[in-house]
């Protein structure tokens, strides 16, 4: 597990890097709104995105304070008017600790989510919550060679009601796993990363996109051409691992891409990477059917821009991508919301200015109505993260 947390390190680098900045506080935006900051006792530090029920309600999960204090993590719910409801408090015993990714809600209203780490120590679970509170273990990860490690990323669910995920670590080459935990909790591994030239190793962060043919898409942190500077892959429903592009680094290409891809109706992907570029601050890609890539974006860093995307994007009807940066923006050091325009013209939402939000690692979720609701991993009343919306 070793090599796992430095790879860990390495995405954090960022967000380290910065923490000595001192920066200044401008005028918040009409429309942002911060509608829960965590304080400890209700959970804290929030890497993941949140989901919303169909009468608005939001579901999401906080990491944890690695143990201090017992905050091992909990899966929250904030209704409409923002009240918080702890629907499970993680005890780092039988249930796992750590659920750094979001959850996932099913028609039958059960919640669905991974923790980073499992039963008594080891490497992480796959766990149900149904609608009447009960929680359940669907798979503990064995680690080691025959299977994965540190699920980081989140799940999706097909319409059998089979659950698809990855690991961080292990796996037969200790660079991560692609897995599969059917509804009856077996668990199936579809891909072992191996690296190198023609494979990924590492994924971080967000969840895989799964197409109605039931292909799985992603990104991971490492492996691909350059070796160290990742890709965005394909994975067939007969398990064939295709490697869509590599990333190149430098100040031609993105690297280390994280988070969640989207793609739209002509089979174009879109997402994050969240170094190198111009500046080396990172970028917005987008990679047509065919493998092109073409680069939308490359962030500039400062106070009228983001740096450093960690989130993955979202895309609405007209073309428009949406995502987080963890750091720059107006306060030059908290992080921004963005949204891209199809000709390419980036416009920031809002810029956190820590006392409504701080480095926001999840990914925007927009409603049908263009609502965008996240979280940030630091900041509000308390220093323990935030919920907020942002209504256009």
């Amino acid at each position: 597990m070793t090599s796992s947390l430095q790879h860990r390190g390495a995405i954090t680098l960022a967000f380290i890097l910065v923490l000595g900045a001192v920066a200044a506080r401008p005028a918040r935006s009409q429309t942002f709104s911060t509608i829960h900051s965590f304080d400890g006792n209700d959970g804290g530090y929030p890497y993941a995105a949140v989901t919303q029920d169909e009468i608005g309600n939001l579901y999401g999960t906080t990491s944890g304070d690695f143990g201090d204090n017992g905050n091992y993590g909990v899966v929250f719910k904030l209704d409409t008017a923002g009240h918080e409801t702890v629907v499970h408090s993680f005890s780092g015993g039988y249930d796992g600790d750590f659920p750094y990714p979001p959850v996932i809600r099913d028609s039958k209203g059960n919640l669905y989510g991974t923790t980073l780490l499992g039963q008594y120590g080891s490497p992480g679970t796959v766990f149900k919550i149904d609608s009447a509170g009960t929680f359940t273990v669907l798979h503990v990860f064995a680690g080691g060679t025959s299977d994965g490690c540190e699920p980081y990323q989140g799940l999706v669910m097909d319409k059998a009601g089979s659950l698809y995920g990855t690991t961080e670590g292990c796996g037969t080459s200790g660079m991560g796993t692609v897995f599969k935990v059917d509804n009856a909790g077996k668990e199936t591994i579809l891909h072992n990363f191996a690296g190198g030239s023609s494979d990924g190793a590492f994924p971080y962060y967000g969840h895989l996109l799964l197409d109605e043919a039931g292909n799985l898409y992603g990104v991971t942190y490492d492996g691909g051409s350059s070796r160290y500077y990742g890709v965005l892959y394909k994975l067939s429903k007969e398990g064939t691992l295709t490697v869509l592009h590599s990333f190149a680094g430098g100040t031609s290409d993105g690297c280390n891409p994280v988070g969640t891809v989207t793609m739209d109706k002509a089979g174009n992907l879109y997402g994050n990477a969240i170094e190198c570029g111009t500046s080396g601050y990172g970028i917005v890609w987008k990679v047509s059917k065919k493998g092109g890539e073409t680069i939308l974006h490359n962030f500039a860093g400062g106070t009228s821009d983001g740096c450093y995307p960690a989130s993955g994007v979202v895309r609405d009807s007209k073309g428009n991508l949406y995502g987080n940066t963890l750091s720059c923006g107006a306060s030059g050091y908290y992080g921004t919301v963005w949204k891209l325009s199809p000709n390419a013209k980036l416009t920031l939402l809002h810029s956190f200015v820590q006392s409504d939000g701080a480095f926001p690692y999840g990914e925007v979720l927009r409603t049908p109505k263009g609502t965008l609701y996240g979280t940030t991993y630091s900041g509000g009343c308390c220093f323990y993260g935030t919920v907020w919306k942002y209504k256009p």
